[in-house]
């Protein structure tokens, strides 16, 4: 807060409030008259640069084309969506930058909803009615805050990290009543770069001071990150306790469990969470992944389905969660109701070649499950088709989703078409050879479709190459043969573009640049295999690293990196 009594406090206030009358706003209400009402709410303030939006669709053409200092979304939506959801596609799709302040203002008081909303964590959030004092209060405290932190958020804009650090040292120099927050900041800077010995001691740092839950989460991701799965669990476990609405403690609890191998925990973790938050689409689709794995599908049916239910209006959502359902619904024998989420999958993808592809695999499975062999296996040939042409055309940003090609093999295996199981299952095994849920997912199939030796030898045979050829690369780093490397780990990554080979195969680039010089045709090479690496696992600490270390050498060749 700022104090009214402190000279320097009230000239930073005063500061504010002329700070105040050059933002521009967006107002998302479905009502005009709401818009309206608020607008000239802001006007007493002295904000007169004013934009209004009636659904999101708006919204995203509005943030496309120009850019707002801050959002004042209603919880209500008219268009199937809602203003957690509305904060969910903006962040993900990148279209505001962390300094845009995301107000959402609600006349929800119910707990679930309640919850949801702050489980999001905008900026603030307003509960109706208020008034312009009260509304000036709280954007002059985001504003506040926004300036304080935005060194830090440029440079996490840019995906600068190592930048980002940098600046939360800086702030960190000064004393500051955000002295917590920029030591939270830090910390997840760390974490996420994957130097968890010193996100550890910043955490244990702030526990000796504060007994403050992010802080002994931060420290479980830490030890999570140094494989001390046990001590990670029993930090998650305290916090779920001792604060139950702090949601993100269960997801971590629960991929620590599964990590552990104690499945049936897991999902009855997320499950917990759901039941406190329901909206969260993200979260139920995870329920529905452990469900399944775990054998429950009864519960992995009613998560999925509330993934499409809530995603099916909106640009989140995805082909994989029509898939989802009607997977599902094929292993419990019901095809009718698949049949009917194949044929909406059809309806509501029309026109995408994803979607074509995506419901000819299911098709195939569907029609299998039916008793149609005959037919089956021409739908299984349509898909492969589609496969094949999708994977030709390389869409940037559009990968084809992992699990839809292992159900495609899981077709092929059905259907007699062992060589092109083999093939597909194969390249996704090597592409994701580090996503333990996927490989166990592939060895599931295999397993099901009576090949369970054919499934494990294939999968061993992948691990050996990928350790082989990754060996090599490095080997001939360490040697001195930058060149080489560079041969090596590019054509690894032509051939197999995993996370680690792509990435493997930019550090090389990047390493062979620093010691001979700046080369316009392998900086384009680097940054497009980080990009494919970044497309896969935006959140990935090798991926991190990768894009440091790039921009570390065009910083040295005065080159502009993105």
């Amino acid at each position: 807060m700022i104090s009214r009594t402190d000279p320097a406090a009230s000239e930073l206030s005063a500061a504010l409030q002329r700070e105040l009358p050059q933002k521009r706003v967006l107002i998302v209400d479905r009502f005009p008259a709401a818009r309206d009402a608020l607008r000239t709410m802001l006007s007493t303030l002295g904000i007169t640069s004013v934009a209004g939006a009636g659904n999101s669709v708006e919204v995203l053409r509005q943030v496309r084309a120009a850019n707002f200092d801050i959002i004042l979304s209603d919880y209500v939506l008219d268009d199937g969506r809602d203003g957690q959801q509305l904060l969910e596609e903006l962040r993900q799709q990148q279209l505001i930058p962390l300094g845009t302040v995301f107000m959402i203002i609600t006349g929800e008081r119910g707990y679930h909803n309640v919850i949801s909303v702050a489980e999001l964590a905008p900026d603030d959030y307003l509960i109706k009615p208020f008034t312009a004092e009260q509304l000036q209060a709280r954007l002059l405290k985001a504003v506040l805050k926004k300036n304080f932190f935005a060194p830090v958020y440029r440079k996490l804009d840019e995906g600068a990290y190592i930048g980002a650090l940098n600046a939360c040292s800086q702030l960190l120099a000064n004393s500051s009543p955000f002295e917590l927050d920029v030591l939270r900041l830090k910390g997840e800077i760390l974490n996420a770069l994957g130097r968890h010995e010193e996100a550890e001691a910043i955490y244990r740092d702030v526990l000796a001071r504060k007994s403050v839950p992010w802080a002994r989460m931060g420290l479980a991701i830490s030890l999570r990150g140094r494989n001390s799965l046990e001590e990670a669990e029993s930090l998650a476990q305290l916090v779920t306790q001792e604060c139950p609405e702090y949601l993100s403690a269960y997801d971590f609890l629960a991929g620590v469990q599964e990590a552990l191998g104690r499945l049936g925990e897991a999902q009855s973790v997320l499950q917990q969470a759901a039941a406190i938050s329901p909206k969260n689409a993200a979260r139920q689709r995870i329920v529905g992944d452990v469900a399944m794995r775990n054998g429950d599908l009864d519960a992995a049916e009613k998560a999925y389905g509330k993934v499409l239910e809530r995603h099916r209006a909106t640009s989140l959502k995805q082909v994989d969660d029509y898939a989802n359902l009607s997977r599902v619904l094929i292993e419990k024998g019901h095809t009718a109701g698949a049949r009917q989420i194949i044929q909406e999958l059809k309806r509501d993808w029309r026109g995408s070649r994803q979607g074509e592809y995506a419901a000819a695999v299911m098709d195939s499975l569907c029609l299998f499950a039916e008793g149609e062999p005959a037919k089956a296996r021409l739908a299984t040939e349509q898909a492969l088709a589609l496969h094949e042409a999708l994977d030709a055309a390389g869409e940037p940003g559009k990968p084809l989703p992992h699990k839809i090609a292992v159900d495609l093999a899981h077709a092929c295996l059905a259907t007699g078409a062992t060589d092109e199981a083999q093939a597909i299952m194969r390249r996704v095994a090597a592409e994701n050879n580090d996503n333990a849920q996927l490989i166990a997912r592939i060895e599931g199939v295999f397993a099901r479709t009576g090949n369970a030796e054919a499934g494990r030898e294939l999968l061993d045979a992948v691990g050996r190459e990928i350790v082989e050829v990754n060996n090599r690369g490095v080997m001939a780093a360490r040697a001195g043969d930058l060149e080489g490397a560079v041969r090596l780990l590019v054509e690894a990554a032509e051939r197999v573009p995993s996370v680690q080979f792509l990435v493997n195969a930019a550090k090389a680039i990047c390493a062979l640049m620093d010691r001979r010089g700046w080369r316009e045709d392998l900086a384009e090479q680097a940054h497009r295999y980080l990009e494919q690496a970044q497309g896969k696992n935006p959140r990935d600490a090798r991926v991190l690293s990768g894009r440091e270390g790039y921009q570390r050498v065009a910083a040295k060749y005065g080159v502009s990196a993105s």
